[in-house]
């Protein structure tokens, strides 16, 4: 066994997203002389970053009063709502004095995450935070109690056959008296650590959507800067729950900006169903072709979001660390938001753990954590949102008739608060869905996967172990395709899953194409049988996203 170095840290945190860096902050403002470390597999802050993503800055304003002064990336103010209800060749508005609440951006501000995080890890830095690009999170350690002692980084320089290379490196040993998780949703250690801890006994199961994004720059005359819009309805059908969303806004890239995706609800039933198909489908409807025709795509990419809500949330704490961010899942679905909730849970975190080590302690929970979040603005507001997602599996027009009376009637005080269903488990067998004909990509509006994915600056070595561990390999065969007709191929939007046969259309097997991998985590969540497992590339890997 090859021996690794190890550093000892106060407090080591795992994610370069907006959870992990508040949390940096936070205990650095409160505590200059405690030693921070931050790891994160990106290589560089920002690069594995994709959001809508508009910004409800109540987190920030407490975190960094004078983020305006400082010259934080939120410069463009919300300032035109529109939700709109699309059928296939129309659309109709919901007028505003029917928004609930959850869809009114008065006071938000459009954003490039990717950039905010970038300016995040500038004020963490300032602050005396060591911050490590490039290593990937990939192995919980574990003193002799059981407690959580840190993480090791990823081995650099593994062959494929699992061997050691020439240009080995062995990761780093990172020691904390506490960690905090926030690799975002589906974190690969924090899954690990939800099981060993059994941190979900008394949670609903979380729910999912995938996220598919493009960038666009489009003529001035289309552009209306600080308009936000979002739809539901067409291109998916009443059953599957999604909305797509437009951002116009302005930024390094150019002033005529607009952030146009699609969030499919991970739960959807038919195994037909394409999320990336379904995104290039909406573009062609009249409402977003008028926007787009005539610009030009900057940017791909497509990233898993958890949206299950309070009662998805996980015990938060275990012996030697917590779980902030959305590898809680902390993320508001109805509003469509998670960056104030990351932030905010990962300032709370920074307080308990800040507390326990004035107090002397070190390894053990940290109770203050989840006390302060149930007594936070945070609670509240996950509370009040509480059965959206609920509501909304029940289709989109029941649903949207009873979480607006839940909203505006009884303003989330609801005296319920209804169950949640695991996403894997809602697939029904082909045979018994109808398959789903998408047009071919016109390469104007409309594109094919792999050329999204170069939009997206994926790289990952080849000569490395597969990331994606896929168990029985005769489950993929005799169950996804013989019933489900492989739905891995579809729910993918990056093409790495493939069905191959023979000449004679025999002996059909699974290619795994890890190198277009986006690290969205779909997989992980939707495959049926549970049988596909995401863990972390090499540090460093995946997609560069400049400004998503």
């Amino acid at each position: 066994m090859v021996q690794r170095e190890a550093m000892e840290f106060d407090v080591v945190i795992v994610g370069g997203g907006p959870a992990g860096l508040a949390a940096a902050i936070r205990f650095k403002q409160l505590d200059p002389e405690r030693s921070v470390c931050l790891i994160e597999k990106g290589s560089e802050i920002g690069a594995h970053i994709l959001s809508g993503a508009v910004m409800d800055p109540r987190a920030l304003n407490e975190l960094i009063p004078d983020w305006q002064e400082r010259n934080a990336p939120l410069d463009t103010p919300v300032g035109e709502d529109r939700f709109l209800f699309l059928t296939e060749g129309g659309s109709f508005g919901l007028p505003s004095a029917l928004l609930p609440a959850c869809f009114r951006n008065h006071g938000n501000t459009i954003v490039s995450l990717g950039l905010v995080c970038r300016w995040l890890g500038a004020q963490a830095e300032a602050l005396g935070v060591d911050i490590y690009p490039g290593f990937a999170g990939a192995e919980v350690l574990y003193d002799a109690s059981g407690s959580v002692k840190g993480v090791a980084t990823g081995d650099m320089g593994v062959g494929r056959d699992g061997q050691p290379g020439p240009n080995f490196q062995p990761g780093m040993e990172l020691h904390a008296k506490y960690t905090l998780f926030a690799e975002g949703c589906r974190g690969h250690l924090g899954k690990q650590i939800e099981a060993r801890f059994d941190l979900r006994r008394d949670s609903q199961p979380q729910t999912y959507g995938i996220g598919i994004k493009e960038l666009w720059e489009i003529p001035a005359e289309q552009h209306r800067r600080g308009m936000v819009m979002h739809t539901a309805g067409w291109p998916l059908t009443a059953d599957t729950y999604g909305g797509s969303f437009c951002y116009h806004y302005g930024s390094m890239s150019g002033e005529n900006l607009v952030a146009v995706g699609l969030v499919v609800g991970l739960g959807y039933s038919n195994p037909y169903l394409s999320p990336f198909e379904e995104f290039q489908r909406l573009k062609t409807h009249p409402e977003l072709k008028r926007m787009l025709t005539g610009g030009k795509r900057l940017a791909y990419g497509a990233r898993a979001l958890a949206s299950g809500g309070l009662q998805a949330l996980p015990k938060l704490i275990f012996p030697g660390g917590a779980l902030i961010g959305d590898d809680a899942g902390f993320l508001v679905a109805s509003r469509i938001k998670g960056s104030h909730a990351a932030i905010k849970s990962g300032a709370l975190a920074a307080e308990a753990a800040h507390e326990a080590l004035v107090a002397g302690r070190g390894r053990d929970e940290l109770t203050a954590y989840p006390d302060k979040f149930r007594n936070s603005w945070l609670f509240d507001e996950l509370h009040t949102a509480r059965n959206f997602k609920p509501w909304m599996a029940k289709g989109l027009y029941v649903g949207s008739i009873m979480f607006g009376m839940d909203q505006l009637l009884l303003r989330g005080r609801a005296p319920w608060t209804l169950p949640l269903h695991a996403d894997h488990a809602q697939l029904k067998p082909a045979a018994a869905c109808t398959p789903i004909d998408y047009p071919k990509p016109d390469s104007v509006l409309t594109f094919d996967r792999l050329s999204s994915v170069f939009l997206s600056n994926t790289h990952h070595e080849e000569d490395q172990p597969c990331h994606l561990k896929v168990g029985a390999g005769d489950t993929v065969i005799n169950i996804n395709l013989a019933l489900y007709d492989a739905p891995e191929q579809r729910y993918c939007p990056a093409g790495v899953y493939e069905i191959v046969r023979d000449a004679d259309s025999s002996n059909p097997r699974l290619q795994i194409n890890a190198q277009n991998c986006v690290h969205c985590k779909t997989c992980d969540i939707k495959d049926p049988m549970q049988n596909i497992t995401w863990v972390t590339p090499q540090g460093g890997e995946g997609p560069i996203y400049q400004e998503m």
